[in-house]
């Protein structure tokens, strides 16, 4: 399918109006606008979404496009695909910005796409940085969803589950765009040197560190290659440590995208389940030696307070939380310090997965059991006809019984009576160990089962 006269006009327009003033001939221009793909099929990096059998393009092949929201990393083609996609169909096509777009430009986008729709054609209408609109912007795309004016194609850097309202949730799909991992980024670089006519100026272990410092980016990665055609002369060929000073980014011990980040915090992981405090030191001061986000190694402590120690020592996620919010208060470098005595904590204390087996146990437990009902005794009877159905009724409020325990079931009956919970006789969990062990006790012997 081809693109229609409207769509190309407003595409057009659209470019107009973001264009840089000013800017180069077109034979000038930075690489990564010259090699923007032409087709879908040249995407590169999102095989998932725009590979034969991917998400993107079996919806083109279908003849039916549903409205999206493509969440990702900067540099992962969400602008491009959404381009791409006027050139695929046969929709009109308008793109607005969240960060340049105020209500009124709304209204002018809704008037001009319902007129459009008048006559028989609907738009597709990419917004930038969606997630840029306050809730009563994003209330105001739902009428015009729902009613087919238009088909919404969203972009995002954020989470859409905490950026985007729920309604306009419920009326997308949310596709993932991932980072480009080593490969694509490598073909990035072989089709920039086949565009330059020249190969990059750089050895092997160079050129992966280029890579690396692209962090999945594709865009990054064009824009650092021309840097380094811009400053070498002839016939120079730079190692790691001059494209360093070249690029002025600094290389990095590992790819944050890549096997060795992977290692390095699966390390760290295993050496606190492991109670090392000494090799869990050294891997956290490995990743922030490697430059290492110091947020993201703060929430993979709390998440192992949670999942290695729980219980055993509630304490733990009391101090892996104090650390994240010390790091936010006190910053780089001292903030590290905080995190490196959770770190020490966290592998010094007792251990225990009880919580986390219990919950993935419940887990499944709730989605094979469906909507069960609770026992109507433990739900409130603010009706009569409630209170006539027997909603609350024989509750006993257990502050009112001996030991402040009534020993009723709280489960759906339909369901019977589950163990999910099973705590280590480690740290604290010895003792909630032992008031389970009386709690259940008493539960036999008050329900007749003793």
């Amino acid at each position: 399918m081809v693109a229609s006269a409207s769509a190309r006009s407003s595409g057009e327009a659209m470019s107009d109006l973001f264009a840089t003033p000013g800017a180069a001939p077109s034979g000038h221009r930075p690489l990564a606008d010259r090699l923007r793909p032409a087709t879908l099929a040249e995407v590169t990096g999102q095989l998932h979404l725009t590979g034969e059998d991917g998400v993107i393009t079996r919806m083109i092949a279908s003849g039916s496009l549903g409205s999206m929201i493509f969440w990702g990393p900067p540099g992962t083609g969400k602008t491009t695909v959404a381009r791409l996609l006027a050139g695929e169909t046969d929709l009109a096509f308008d793109q607005i910005s969240a960060i340049f777009s105020g209500v009124a430009d709304l209204k002018k986008v809704f008037e001009t796409a319902r007129a459009r729709r008048m006559s028989g054609r609907q738009t597709l209408l990419f917004v930038d940085e969606i997630h840029r609109f306050n809730r009563a912007q994003q209330d105001s795309f739902l009428p015009v969803m729902e009613d087919g004016t238009i088909v919404l194609v969203g972009a995002t850097t954020e989470n859409p589950s905490f950026e985007l309202n729920a309604a306009l949730l419920s009326r997308a799909r949310v596709l993932t765009f991932k980072s480009h991992d080593q490969d694509s980024l490598e073909n990035l670089l072989l089709r920039a040197e086949e565009d330059t006519g020249k190969p990059l100026p750089l050895d092997a272990d160079a050129r992966l560190s280029l890579l690396g410092m692209a962090d999945g980016d594709g865009r990054a990665v064009l824009t650092l290659a021309e840097e380094v055609w811009r400053a070498a002369r002839q016939d120079e060929v730079f190692d790691t440590e001059a494209l360093v000073k070249v690029v002025q980014r600094r290389a990095p011990v590992y790819d944050k995208s890549q096997d060795g980040h992977y290692n390095l915090i699966s390390a760290l992981h295993k050496s606190v389940r492991g109670s090392d405090p000494d090799a869990a030191l050294y891997y956290l001061c490995r990743m922030f030696d490697a430059g290492e986000d110091p947020l993201f190694l703060a929430r993979r402590l709390v998440r192992m307070a949670s999942e290695e120690i729980a219980m055993a020592d509630p304490q733990a996620l009391v101090i892996a939380n104090a650390a994240k919010d010390a790091y936010d208060f006190l910053g780089s470098p001292e903030g590290e310090l905080a995190l490196a005595q959770a770190c020490v904590y966290l592998a010094t204390a007792p251990k225990s997965n009880s919580v986390y087996v219990a919950y993935k146990a419940a887990m499944r437990a709730a989605k094979q059991g469906g909507s069960l009902l609770p026992p109507k005794h433990i739900l409130n009877a603010p009706t009569k006809l409630m209170k006539a159905e027997g909603y609350n009724e024989g509750y006993r409020y257990d502050h009112d019984e001996p030991d402040a325990f009534s020993g009723q079931d709280y489960f759906p009956e339909a369901m019977g009576r589950k163990t999910f919970y099973d705590p280590a006789e480690r740290g604290f969990e010895r003792d909630i160990r032992k008031r389970l062990e009386f709690w259940n006790r008493l539960r036999k012997e008050r329900s007749g089962k003793g």
